[in-house]
């Protein structure tokens, strides 16, 4: 971009290092959020409302697909195009598998309030301390630490 020029960056204009840097620098720094609360604070001071609905109705989708939901259903609930529908259910599918880590830890969270003790080496708080890049999504979710 040239300087004093705003505008939208693409991806596609960054080199794979830049890219990287950028996204690994974002994951960490929500990935270090301890709460619910916090997660909430930074996504609302980061995001446009309009964003975060976008957010929040992938993972809607994303749910209601896994629960056997048809496209239909999803397009008449949630007021979505059948495009994105189509695309959540691609990444789903075919992606890193971070819908489905996100919502599957979501659901056993809910279900059993398992403490897991920060000392323990291989506990949940451990992991997120040492790989806070893969938890993402997870943090973005999950109403506690």
């Amino acid at each position: 971009m040239k300087s004093g020029m705003a505008g939208k960056v693409k991806a596609h204009e960054l080199s794979e290092a830049e890219r990287k840097r950028i996204l690994t620098d974002f994951f960490i720094m929500v990935a270090s959020l301890d709460n619910t609360e916090e997660v909430e604070k930074f996504l609302k001071d980061l995001l446009t409302p309009s964003e975060q609905i976008m957010i929040a109705r992938r993972i809607q989708i994303a749910k209601m697909l896994l629960s056997g939901a048809t496209h239909e259903d999803i397009r008449n609930k949630l007021h979505v195009g059948l495009t994105t529908i189509s695309l959540v259910e691609r990444w789903l599918n075919a992606g890193f598998g971070g819908y489905k880590l996100a919502l599957r830890k979501k659901k056993t969270k809910n279900n059993t309030r398992v403490s897991s003790s920060a000392d323990e080496p291989f506990s949940f708080a451990q992991l997120r301390k040492k790989y806070p890049a893969h938890f993402l999504l997870i943090n973005l979710l999950l109403k506690n630490k």
